[in-house]
């Protein structure tokens, strides 16, 4: 069976709320939320998040099919709009809903900005 637009729609949001609860909670920080949509705009699902004191920008999918290629430029061009050090994606993990289960997908080059503080490559390499 197939989900409608708006099944799908209330099931990204339901995840949404999981993840952005999730890492209010683990973290301990209140200022951690779901983002209301900007349009063309969109600065990421999750906002709130601090790493090196620069913003992070994290998508969060729901979806039957994996696009690594689509979802991690849509993280960065969110990064982009939000001005962040760096922009990754968290996936539910079919069976479970357990945030801490999903996955997180992200490039090298922000998984070394992570680490360093600093972006790695050009800002217009990153979409």
């Amino acid at each position: 069976m197939t989900r409608s637009r708006s099944s799908a729609r209330a099931a990204g949001s339901r995840t949404e709320r999981l993840v952005a609860d999730y890492l209010a909670a683990s973290l301990d920080d209140d200022r951690i939320d779901r983002r209301p949509k900007y349009g063309s705009k969109d600065r990421g699902d999750v906002g709130g998040l601090r790493v090196h004191g620069q913003r992070l920008v994290v998508e969060v999918k729901d979806c039957a099919r994996t696009d690594l290629p689509g979802w991690t430029s849509e993280a960065h061009v969110e990064a982009c709009n939000d001005d962040a050090l760096a922009g990754v994606v968290v996936a539910k993990r079919r069976g479970t809903t357990e945030p801490g289960k999903f996955w997180v997908f992200m490039t090298v080059d922000d998984l070394l900005a992570l680490m360093t503080g600093e972006r790695h490559g050009h800002r217009k390499d990153i979409v």
